[in-house]
């Protein structure tokens, strides 16, 4: 019975809803071949970054290796 009460009070503490405002702006039915590309190229030049570092970071490590045994 407890349990229900605390239901009930936590359903009444809940902010009011807010309804979602429409942007000014009017979405077309085209899409700009150069917005795409570019948003292809970024995902690319992301995807380049990462690799490098996954490839860089294991290299340093075996470079700082080679260099304490080599002493």
């Amino acid at each position: 019975m407890s349990a229900e009460k605390n239901l009930g009070l936590e359903v009444n503490n809940l902010p009011p809803l807010k309804t979602p405002q429409k942007s000014e702006e009017e979405i077309s039915g085209r899409v700009d071949i150069n917005v795409l590309l570019n948003r292809a190229r970024k995902v690319k030049q992301q995807e380049a970054i990462t690799n490098l570092v996954f490839i860089g970071l294991p290299l340093s490590l075996v470079f700082v290796v080679v260099i304490i045994l080599s002493f």
